[in-house]
């Protein structure tokens, strides 16, 4: 008599396994990003304005304005670890979308100087121009400008990206058309027959939405502007990360074979968050321009977007919050060894690179979750 087989529908099915839904943040992590905003929109302006210059519980303006221009710089490395450590894509450009949002919000500080007497900047003035470059029309609003400090990194990345994408770029030749893209732009921008003032820049910023550029005032909203902003970027990146979407990302970085296999387009998915990361860099990049007085094409330069890189390596990629340690970390030490010993700080940086990546390849974030483990 032969055998009776089941048929796979008379077999058991094991029962589903419902994933209990984890926190959009712990609770060391609200805790935390609680305690920030309320130094950076409670604790530091009272400090900066309602305590006496005398007391020693005075903060003065000018680390205020350092603290917002690092809180600018960690925007970008929190940009970077999106394409980095979620990607797997190592960008050395993201300085062009930067210093593209300073422009933008640049030519918006130029216009707002001048709207009162109605004359063209100082540089357009020596070269004779008689008025504004087509490109320049609309900066003498906010609202515009603010639109194009996030729509012109937005447009290029997109342009770039998708050929680049299209073309199955990856590796150490996507980092290296990247480099060779910024570099060329910032010779683009060194010349002054292109409106941005040439290798000078855009500089001399007097008036920003009516009030005076340079005042405690200012420099305290600004900071806190900035802290705002990278808190809104934090969220915003963490909740892309742990959506379907980050998910995606990450196995594109594991196994971008496998993810085409499965019938997904790593193109789409690349480009989404390649331009999504240099939209947030022209966000930290216009709030950078008003708090240094000053933006040039040197901010285009390559040393400038390895660093960015350098940020994310030590703090730890693929973590959020390791990148914007890293950047903290850095720029603070940057501040104080440029002036203290400026002959010793590329070496420090160069050595303090080599260590990690050969040592804490995770960064400093990796370390502390390998603290906690073993503690576990």
């Amino acid at each position: 008599m032969a055998a009776v087989i089941p048929s796979p529908a008379a077999a058991p099915r094991p029962r589903a396994q419902l994933q209990q839904p984890t926190a959009f943040l712990p609770p060391w992590g609200w805790a935390a990003l609680i305690v920030f905003l309320l130094l950076a929109c409670v604790a530091m302006p009272l400090l900066a304005l309602a305590v006496p210059q005398g007391s020693s519980l005075h903060v003065s303006p000018y680390w205020i304005g350092l603290a917002g221009k690092i809180l600018c710089y960690a925007m970008v490395a929190l940009a970077m670890d999106l394409v980095w450590g979620y990607a797997g894509i190592l960008s050395l450009g993201h300085g062009l979308f930067f210093a593209l949002g300073g422009y933008a919000m640049g030519m918006y500080l130029n216009r707002a100087m001048n709207a009162a007497s109605g004359n063209l900047p100082d540089f357009m003035q020596f070269m004779q121009w008689t008025h504004f470059p087509w490109y320049w029309a609309g900066t003498q609003h906010f609202a515009y400008a603010m639109f194009l400090a996030v729509a012109a990194p937005g447009l290029l990345a997109f342009v770039f990206g998708f050929f680049a994408f299209r073309s199955r770029i990856k590796g150490v030749y996507f980092s290296i058309i990247t480099q060779a893209l910024t570099y060329a732009a910032m010779l683009l921008f060194f010349r002054n027959e292109t409106g941005f003032g040439g290798n000078n820049g855009l500089t001399d910023f007097k008036v920003l939405l009516g009030f005076p550029v340079g005042t405690t005032g200012m420099t305290v909203s600004l900071f806190v502007a900035s802290s705002l902003a990278l808190a809104a970027m934090f969220l915003f990146a963490r909740w892309l990360v742990r959506s379907k979407f980050g998910r995606v990302l990450t196995a594109i970085r594991d196994a971008e074979s496998r993810v085409m296999f499965c019938g997904y387009n790593p193109l789409w998915f690349k480009l989404g968050v390649w331009t999504i990361s240099a939209m947030m860099c022209g966000v930290a990049g216009a709030l950078y321009a008003p708090q240094v007085g000053i933006i040039n094409p040197s901010e285009m330069s390559t040393a400038n977007s390895i660093e960015i890189a350098i940020w994310a390596a030590i703090g730890g990629r693929g973590t959020l919050i390791g990148p914007i340690v890293g950047a903290v970390l850095v720029n603070a030490a940057k501040s104080w060894l440029t002036v203290a010993m400026p002959e010793v700080w590329l070496y420090l940086l160069g050595g303090l690179f080599i260590v990690v990546t050969l040592f804490a390849p995770y960064g400093l974030a990796g370390i502390w979750t390998q603290w906690r483990q073993r503690r576990g």
